[in-house]
């Protein structure tokens, strides 16, 4: 990497990030991302210039307003930084091209979607349908190939027309993942609110896979669909795992009750309070989402020759 650029793309990261927390404080509360100007959520005294300088800013005040003193959360600190670090390995992966471009914007909307689920179990359609749209127009510049690659390689192969068949079917894969990692999401849900009677996935999740979708393209979108339902049981299993000990000990400590009933009703304990937690699966998506743009074809890759 040359240094200059790096810097300076690891610099813009960081001032994006910047952004970043505005939208994620704002969007879902309905609030312009525009003005008014930043303020302490608790004083609501307008931030100094100096007191918004990324990074520097936070270490300095040691993460407290300088008015009232009260507590800046963290989470401004950790976004600045992984969007900085998200552009700078985009530039390292991809090099000075396009694709960066793509990515780097790709991952911003990543990233601000990942921190506003976790907050407030909501994905904001000011995010999730402009980088639908956005996915879809840099597939005509930032070629998807799985579709072309794998189904019809000697159309692709040919003289007279391989820049607009390149085109077309990167168009038609960002296009088609779009289809199908909405669908698929949208199918889910739906089965489960037929199932358990309550709602398991909304129409935030769905946006978002639609988005995933036109960046990715079909084989990727799969690939995210895929590890985020890991990911996200896997968690789903420990969060279980944590409570039930949790509470076996409480039982066992407090109501002095012997061992295997304090398990068996701390059991039962944790699968209600399961069954009634809402986990922000668009966390999942969309980390499995930033795994599979950088690493996903080469875990393919790696996948299918063990076969």
């Amino acid at each position: 990497m040359d240094p200059v650029f790096a810097s300076a793309i690891f610099a813009f990261g960081l001032a994006f990030g910047s952004f970043l927390n505005v939208c994620i404080y704002r969007l879902p509360r309905g609030l312009s991302t525009v003005t008014p100007r930043s303020a302490c959520p608790n004083c609501e005294k307008p931030i100094s210039f100096y007191d918004n300088i990324p990074v520097l800013s936070w270490l300095l005040l040691q993460g407290r307003c300088r008015n009232c003193k009260s507590p800046i959360s963290p989470r401004y600190l950790v976004v600045e930084l992984l969007t900085g670090a998200m552009f700078l390995a985009c530039y390292w992966h991809f090099g000075l091209t396009l694709a960066t471009l793509k990515y780097c914007c790709f991952g911003f909307l990543l990233l601000g979607l990942i921190f506003t689920d976790a907050e407030t179990q909501l994905l904001p359609d000011k995010m999730t349908l402009p980088g639908l749209a956005l996915g879809l127009l840099f597939s005509l510049f930032v070629p998807v190939n799985d579709l072309a690659s794998q189904f019809l390689p000697g159309l692709v192969s040919l003289p007279t027309s391989s820049s607009f068949s390149l085109t077309l079917f990167s168009f038609a894969d960002s296009l088609l993942g779009a289809i199908v990692g909405a669908s698929f999401i949208y199918g889910v849900g739906a089965i489960y609110l037929r199932a358990r009677g309550v709602e398991g996935m909304g129409f935030g999740d769905v946006k978002l896979m639609a988005m995933v979708g036109a960046f990715l393209g079909l084989k990727l979108t799969m690939f995210t669909i895929f590890t985020g339902s890991i990911a996200g049981s896997l968690f789903g299993l420990w969060t279980v795992l944590a409570v039930w000990i949790k509470r076996s000990r409480r039982r066992i400590k407090q109501n002095h009750e012997p061992s295997r009933e304090a398990r068996r009703r701390a059991w039962a304990s944790a699968a209600i309070a399961l069954r009634r937690h809402q986990m922000p699966f668009g966390v999942f998506l969309g980390s499995m989402a930033i795994v599979a743009f950088f690493v996903g074809d080469q875990f393919l890759h790696w996948y299918w020759r063990m076969y």
